[in-house]
């Protein structure tokens, strides 16, 4: 069946057979880095064809269930087949955002760091918040999620946080969270109960493959020891494990503590500075260096992409899609996909333009 456009079933099975056919070559395994392009294009579009099969199958089961309906009279048929053509519905929704995951490393696995903003216990909080959110965010999805480095707020929340979260267009995904976000509500550590505004920076990331040319000499960093502070186990918390990064010419830190071995918190803050590196050379190289000077900017009023209010009223709006919620505590549980999609359709609109 054919659905024209991005539901092209006979392009799909060409380009699939296309892959494999080269994976198949004798020689193919010699080029690691062009055989790992070519397996992950291949798991991208076997789960794109098995969801086109899954939509088709819904069709064609809601038109019998409608033919029988009307043949028989049949309420619970017609019922039936309204809930399929539902649920293709919502199938369909999710190709098409897929669709606009095009991005050269759109399919790939995220790397999120949450900073707070000015504010002290206020601001931790808030990012312990956003953290929880994201965490919630990801069980949804069905991914999966590893803390790199984790640094516990004093009274409350966190300092900072780096995580992964490994899952189909991760990154795609999670880029439209890449921004500042503004929390207004009564303070939990007021005892006047005045409201406060907390701001809180999220970094978004690729998680680039390994082979990837981003060359760090060790003349280039400075490799940094201290014990972990975050949970872990004893043995974590009771040795120089967690291990820091600092790229000299950049002035870019990574760290990681959640591996008891140092060599592997080593090697996995090597690969987040390298992801770092890597997408500020793509930046640099197509001159949009807007990204990287949000992240300078101060974490503070008129730079957030969203605003989460609980006080004097219930709304979360999104500053770059005009999107709103009023549900806050709905958000807050990990129900972003609306904020994520109106980024991915917006910005499909205005490359469109271009």
């Amino acid at each position: 069946m054919n659905f024209g456009g991005i539901f092209d079933l006979a392009s799909v099975e060409k380009e699939l057979g296309e892959i494999e056919a080269a994976l198949a070559e004798p020689d193919s395994w010699e080029d690691r880095a062009r055989t790992n392009v070519l397996m992950k294009k291949k798991s991208t579009l076997t789960l794109r064809l098995e969801s086109i099969n899954s939509i088709a199958s819904l069709l064609e089961e809601s038109e019998l269930l409608l033919e029988l309906a009307e043949e028989a009279d049949d309420a619970d048929s017609a019922k039936e087949a309204r809930e399929k053509l539902d649920e293709a519905r919502e199938a369909i929704r999710a190709e098409e955002v897929k669709r606009m995951l095009g991005g050269e490393n759109d399919a790939l696995n995220a790397i999120v760091s949450i900073h707070p903003g000015a504010g002290g216990t206020e601001a931790m909080d808030w990012a312990g918040i956003l953290l929880r959110m994201y965490t919630r965010w990801v069980e949804s999805r069905g991914f999966k999620m590893e803390i790199l480095d984790y640094q516990p707020g004093e009274e409350a929340g966190v300092k900072s946080v780096t995580f992964t979260v490994s899952g189909e267009f991760a990154y795609g995904y999670l880029k439209a969270e890449s921004g500042v976000h503004r929390l207004v509500r009564i303070s939990p550590f007021d005892a006047g109960a005045r409201r406060h505004t907390s701001f809180a920076s999220v970094l978004v990331y690729p998680d680039i493959a390994e082979d990837i040319d981003i060359e760090i000499l060790d003349s280039e960093i400075r490799v940094d020891t201290f014990r972990a502070s975050g949970a872990g186990g004893q043995h974590v918390n009771k040795t120089d494990s967690a291990i820091r990064i600092t790229h000299l010419p950049t002035g870019i830190v990574t760290q990681c503590q959640s591996q008891r071995s140092q060599h592997k918190n080593k090697a996995t803050a090597l690969k987040v500075l390298k992801a770092r590196l890597y997408e500020k050379k793509r930046a640099e190289d197509a001159e949009k260096m807007e990204s990287f000077q949000k992240e300078k900017r101060d974490i503070a009023w008129g730079s957030q992409i969203r605003s989460y209010v609980l006080q004097p009223y219930q709304l979360v709006k999104d500053h770059r899609t005009g999107i709103d919620v009023g549900n806050v505590d709905r958000v807050l549980d990990g129900d972003i996909d609306c904020f994520i999609e109106g980024f991915l359709f917006l910005s499909a609109k205005a490359q469109e333009k271009t």
